[in-house]
């Protein structure tokens, strides 16, 4: 079973992706983000991050940096309200990006494409 580490301040949406990747067959854990995340990742060894850009402490690409530095085969999937990102310098060290929505079926297939590897 795949684990896959969902980054999410916001609880609804961590809720969310959590049901909907379960559902999937993912093993997923959480964390609200920031500089506990790559604690996180060093303890759980996922096999996938889907990471928000938005974090109350430490800035997404910060932590995408940090990830990327422990383990830069580890895919991170950058996921964001808001498209400025996508534009970053900083935010092309990423797998993909993906623009946030209720509706997960890019993200869902993001993650099918990116574990198939």
């Amino acid at each position: 079973m795949k684990r896959i580490l969902i980054v999410e301040d916001e609880m609804n949406l961590q809720q969310l992706y959590l049901n909907e990747l379960e559902q999937e067959g993912y093993l997923v854990e959480t964390t609200s983000g920031g500089d506990r995340t790559i604690d996180r990742v060093k303890e759980l060894s996922p096999q996938l991050v889907v990471l928000d850009l938005k974090s109350p402490d430490l800035g997404g690409l910060q932590v995408l940096e940090q990830i990327k530095s422990y383990d830069e085969h580890l895919p991170v999937i950058l996921s964001s309200a808001y498209t400025t990102y996508k534009h970053n310098f900083s935010s092309w060290i990423a797998d993909a990006y993906i623009i946030k929505s209720v509706d997960l079926e890019k993200l869902k297939g993001k993650i099918r494409e990116l574990l198939s590897c």
